[in-house]
């Protein structure tokens, strides 16, 4: 059964080696990220996940690394073959920098259709007594002018309301999120969010939002539950 998570953003700035110069700007998120991840090292899980978006369903085992060569740097995370997504590659990143090392990885494509992520869930909190699951799954990047796409009314509301659902353990919403809103808002966390919804079922986890914020106008979220 599932019985703590943490939930994160993957952007590429995330690490230093891609921000560079404005890695100050995310140091709070990525201390956020650190508290909600170092959470599941004492959560007493015998086994530890990562969840992530990519280009199909797939499943890692816990020797498959990733890099971050298509943003313009040489950083490896993990051993070769370099197969992991951006979004499993930074969950593997966050999870070394507290000192743990994934059981495997799930990626599940943004057409991955609710129920079908509901049932990936399901499947992964059945695979052992005490699962612990790390999200990862970005906002709206419709937010504002600034944002990598064109500004959309309803993408605030939208990433304000997934906020609240992360902050309350609300399986609820998280499963009821729709795919084409989701995509037309390029809404990269929804099928991660929805797994964990399937995986959480009617657990009586809580909820701690560490941190929500929009530094480049995508909606990064950080956090635990337990």
């Amino acid at each position: 059964m599932l019985i703590a998570a943490a939930v994160c953003p993957h952007p590429p700035v995330l690490f230093p080696e891609v921000s560079q110069g404005a890695a100050p700007d995310l140091a709070a998120l990525r201390d956020a990220c650190d508290r909600a991840v170092a959470g599941l090292g004492v959560s007493g899980a015998d086994l530890l996940y990562v969840v992530g978006r990519g280009p199909e369903e797939r499943h890692h085992g816990p020797e498959t690394g990733g890099d971050l060569r298509a943003f313009g740097v040489d950083v490896r995370v993990g051993p070769e073959p370099a197969v992991l997504d951006l979004a499993a590659t930074t969950g593997r990143w966050l999870a070394e920098r507290s000192g743990l090392s994934p059981d495997g990885y799930l990626e599940v494509s943004s057409r991955i259709a609710p129920e079908r992520a509901l049932e990936f869930g399901a499947a992964l909190a059945e695979a052992g007594d005490r699962v612990a699951l790390l999200v990862m799954g970005d906002g709206s990047a419709r937010r504002t002018e600034h944002s990598p796409g064109y500004v959309d009314e309803r993408a605030i509301p939208y990433d304000d309301a997934v906020a609240e659902a992360l902050a309350k353990a609300d399986t609820a919403h998280l499963a009821g999120l729709a795919p084409e809103p989701a995509r037309e808002l390029m809404v990269a966390g929804r099928p991660a969010w929805q797994v964990l919804a399937g995986a959480a079922g009617e657990s009586p986890l809580t909820g701690d939002l560490l941190a929500y914020e929009a530094p480049y106008g995508v909606g990064y979220f950080v956090a635990a539950w337990s």
